[in-house]
């Protein structure tokens, strides 16, 4: 009985399958629907973040960071722009440390950004 998937795997997936005596049909993607593709995956891999069990939590993340360097690749930037830019972003917005969930806003003069 064939399980259908419709998703970016890596690459040696359908090897993995082939050597469990399984067979699959894949295909490959033009550049367009791959960057498609891995904004999907990196859903899919945040939502199995949010899932996961304390054991699994590291394996989740590296499968997420495997996501991002893919896509940016895709896009022909590196992983070094990036942390280049999230230092930039957190030197003007800050990071996480200080663990603040914002409960309301009241606006008093025209939107920003939050």
């Amino acid at each position: 009985m064939k399980k259908y998937y419709n998703k970016l795997v890596r690459d040696r997936i359908p090897e993995i399958i082939h050597n469990a005596g399984n067979t699959c049909e894949t295909m490959r993607l033009n550049p367009e629907d791959y960057r498609q593709a891995l904004k999907q995956k990196i859903l899919e891999e945040a939502r199995e973040i949010a899932d996961a069990r304390p054991e699994e939590l590291l394996t989740e993340i590296a499968d997420l960071y495997e996501a991002i360097d893919a896509l940016l690749a895709a896009h022909g930037r590196s992983r070094e722009e990036a942390i280049a830019l999230q230092e930039r972003r957190r030197q003007e917005r800050g990071g996480f440390e200080e663990q603040i969930q914002l409960v309301w806003v009241e606006r008093h003069s025209p939107p920003e950004s939050i």
